[in-house]
């Protein structure tokens, strides 16, 4: 085979390949790709604070987000701590939120279901709703709260763990954002 034609034969590939994920990923009509979200609690990256820890207040933070698409069908919101001792701890597992919703006060309640019609599941503290920060002394772990907008509703059951939410939202994320903060026990 000549160069030219390997060179037309890659150039046709890349261009199947880029039709298919065209197809798999549609246009969101001009929204933004990625979720943005924020917190007037804390900056990205930076100290969360006192109140919102599992041995404080226990306080969800309050919670800001935009871009939302306008396919979007429902959110959901996963925080979760990479750096716990026994591997990823789960803080707070919500979903079947409006799309419209674009955010929460502080101290959502720890209800199975809230007003809106939003479900809550059930953190690794084995409770419905937010558990705050809660390391061994030592070095600030990093708490992740990653906010999806789902192509579907899915009309969950309240009181799912992080995997059963994951496993029903697998192939239905059209953006995703995340606002990372830290926490360090003294």
């Amino acid at each position: 085979m000549s160069v030219r034609t390997k060179m037309l034969f890659a150039a046709a590939l890349l261009a199947g390949f880029i039709t298919a994920c065209n197809a798999e990923n549609p246009p969101t009509n001009g929204a933004t790709m990625k979720l943005h979200l924020t917190t007037t609690a804390f900056a990205d990256g930076q100290p969360i604070p006192q109140r919102h820890a599992f041995d404080d207040r226990d306080l969800s933070p309050a919670l800001q987000w935009s871009g939302v698409p306008p396919a979007a069908k429902s959110l959901a919101l996963i925080c979760d701590d990479p750096d716990a001792p026994m591997g990823m701890w789960v803080h707070w597992v919500i979903y079947d939120l409006p799309p419209t919703t674009a955010g929460f006060s502080e101290g959502v309640p720890k209800s199975p279901e809230l007003a809106n019609g939003a479900k809550q599941g059930v953190n690794d503290y084995k409770r419905i709703g937010y558990g705050g920060p809660c390391p061994p002394p030592g070095k600030p772990h990093r708490y992740f709260f990653k906010l999806y907008a789902l192509d579907m509703k899915p009309d969950l059951k309240p009181g799912l763990t992080k995997k059963e939410l994951l496993k029903a939202m697998d192939g239905h994320v059209l953006v995703e954002g995340q606002l990372m903060g830290t926490y360090q026990r003294k």
